[in-house]
């Protein structure tokens, strides 16, 4: 079943319900004797589903209106009215108002459609009682006497009927797909003409309330008034929807205000409607008032309807105060989410506009606007500042990797080979740069000199302690072959303007091939592994002291006869952590050499082992390997 089809079949469902229940229940009553709610099933049908809702609920009246008795005739002129009542509806709420921004689907979410619901029903409710009761009275002679009374009676049954069915009919149908919401049309709209024929509606109504009053009716006058009000309606009705209704069923904060207004006034109907017909309410007014019965009903409902205007001007009052004073001003406020994009400023002379209306008032409204203006331009500067701040991190980053190709560019890069030996090295700083090195070099064509060194710190701070430490030491053994008094020199320069407290561990050997004599000597750094007799330990050395710390310091030289290989290493490869935050250690660095068999170049494969056993854990420090191997 598709949407139209549903949107006909529903009303004319209800219609039936509400119309032959409410009249089967109260044993056949008639004329809107007593309550009616059928009658605001006609405004809610074509505020809801259009067109189509109006011919629903329109059907389902004539058919109601031949099964409880009514001539054919009678019938169908009532179904014309309803039809062009519920039709009413639709129209008035989808047309174009100065204090309405835009069409919106049938909610009660803020006081203008509260206002423009009530005037609706007003308007619907005037029409429809008045049509009937002309129509009853020019086809019904016998109900002339009360006349005034049965339209009345509509009157109050349409009213207080629409506002419950309204209210209810509103929040189902913005739960479900089934809303007739219109398509503007492309007909140009003579506006002047049609707000004529609004204005003669609307004054006819006024007008025909007079003549009934002031002056003696006859069938010619109601006949006149009941064509000339029809044609006049029906004129109206044919005025083209040209208004753009925005279908998006948001919520809001009004709409959560507007649901507790919703709900008092549902109370207040329907605890009226059951007091009215409360008998021994009903008996009571009876016997102190000395009221006819068929006027009780309606007495009651009107005074019922006198406390609920009572209720709703003041209580519109306050909504709209709040509407102006807090909603609109929120609703401002929340424009800010059109202007936010990330990684971008937000466009602050627009919004700032926005706020300006508030800033200067002294409520917690005022506060807002000012908060949200300084912080739009904290924004602001916060994103300049971090572009700025990106823009000398990309400049640093290019720095750094100059930096850090210049320090690649001062270790060999290959292994020093000839028949007497193999030296070679590697180092891989944690960050850019770093404070390790190691080098080596002929010094003539009998010594080797070979170096490892490992600056305080990590970065840009320690790499330039580990390049002049490199420097130096190569201009110092170009005059002293004595490493010791190498390390005494170099241990004195760094102590001078040694503002930082620097300091850097460092082993200096110097190899002569024709003697196989190792000559070396150690400030501080770890001691080497060195194999002999087929198996590799630590070197047992004198550990010195970093340089840096303390002038003059006198370092041990040290000799012993290297017939094999020797491997110095920065603390960097000991300490390598895992997840585990375990150690990679000098044990499992000595099983390494003592199991490595090959006579292979063992810095890859250490390095695997290392990766293999630290997995994915972050490397901490600055690692490096430097080895010597005689042939």
């Amino acid at each position: 079943m598709n949407n139209k089809i549903k949107q006909i079949a529903i009303p004319f469902i209800l219609m039936l319900i509400f119309n032959l229940g409410v009249f089967y229940l109260t044993h056949g009553r008639s004329f809107s004797e007593g309550l009616s709610p059928h009658v605001g099933i006609l405004l809610i049908s074509g505020l809801i589903f259009g067109p189509y809702g109006a011919i629903g609920s329109a059907a389902g009246n004539y058919l109601c209106d031949l099964i409880v008795g009514y001539s054919p005739a009678s019938s169908l002129i009532s179904a014309i009215v309803s039809f062009g009542v519920s039709y009413l509806a639709y129209k008035l709420w989808y047309n174009k108002y100065k204090r309405r921004a835009e069409g919106t689907r049938p909610k009660l979410n803020n006081t203008t459609n509260i206002i423009l619901f009530i005037g609706i029903i007003f308007i619907c409710g005037a029409l429809y009682s008045l049509l009937h009761g002309k129509l009853l009275y020019i086809l019904y002679p016998n109900t002339i006497p009360i006349n005034n009374l049965i339209e009345f009676r509509y009157f109050l049954n349409f009213v207080n009927s629409s506002i419950i069915f309204g209210i209810i009919g509103m929040w189902i149908s913005n739960k479900t797909d089934l809303i007739y919401i219109p398509k503007p049309s492309k007909k140009e709209v003579n506006e002047k003409l049609y707000e004529i024929l609004g204005i003669l509606l609307v004054s006819t109504l006024i007008l025909t309330v007079i003549i009934d009053y002031w002056i003696t009716l006859d069938n010619n006058i109601v006949i006149a008034e009941f064509i000339i009000t029809t044609l006049i309606l029906f004129a109206y009705l044919s005025k083209p929807i040209n208004v753009d209704v925005n279908p998006i069923n948001s919520k809001s904060i009004p709409e959560e205000i507007m649901n507790i207004f919703h709900l008092t006034v549902l109370f207040i109907i329907i605890m009226g409607i059951l007091i009215s017909y409360d008998p021994t309410v009903i008996i009571a007014i009876e016997e102190l008032f000395q009221l006819d019965f068929n006027e009780i009903v309606p007495s009651i409902m009107v005074l019922i309807d006198i406390l609920l205007i009572i209720f709703i001007i003041p209580s519109i009052s306050v909504l709209k105060y709040i509407e102006i004073k807090v909603i609109e001003p929120i609703l401002s406020f929340s424009k800010i989410e059109d202007f936010i994009h990330e990684n971008e400023k937000i466009e602050s002379d627009k919004l700032v506009s926005i706020y300006s209306d508030y800033i200067n008032k002294e409520t917690e409204i005022g506060t807002l606007a000012r908060s949200y203006t300084d912080l739009i331009n904290f924004n602001n500067n916060y994103i300049e500042n971090i572009r700025e701040i990106e823009g000398e991190k990309e400049r640093i980053k290019a720095e750094l990797d100059i930096a850090t190709r210049i320090q690649a560019a001062n270790l060999p890069t290959e292994a020093l080979k000839n028949e007497n030996y193999i030296v070679n090295g590697y180092s891989k700083p944690a960050k850019e740069v770093g404070g390790d090195f190691f080098d080596y070099y002929q010094l003539n064509d009998d010594n080797l000199a070979i170096v490892i060194g490992d600056a305080s710190g990590k970065g840009v701070p320690a790499a330039i302690l580990a390049m002049i430490s490199q420097f130096t030491i190569e201009q110092l053994l170009k005059s002293e072959l004595n490493p010791s008094k190498v390390l005494y020199s170099m241990n004195n320069k760094l102590c001078e303007n040694n503002s930082e407290s620097m300091f850097m561990t460092l082993w200096l050997g110097i190899y002569n091939k024709t003697t196989k004599k190792l000559t070396f000597s150690n400030a501080g750094h770890n001691p080497p592994l060195v194999k002999e007799n087929g198996e590799f330990k630590y070197l047992n050395i004198d550990s010195g002291i970093v340089l840096g710390i303390i002038n003059d310091f006198e370092y041990t030289e040290e000799e012993i006869t290297l017939t094999n290989e020797i491997v110095a290493y920065t603390d960097g490869i000991t300490d390598a952590n895992n997840n585990n935050h375990e150690m990679y250690g000098e044990d499992r660095l000595l099983n390494f050499f003592n199991e490595f068999k090959l006579d292979n170049d063992p810095i890859r494969p250490l390095l695997n082992d290392i990766n293999d056993f630290t997995k994915d854990a972050e490397q901490y420090d600055d690692m490096t390997l430097l080895y010597l191997k005689i042939k």
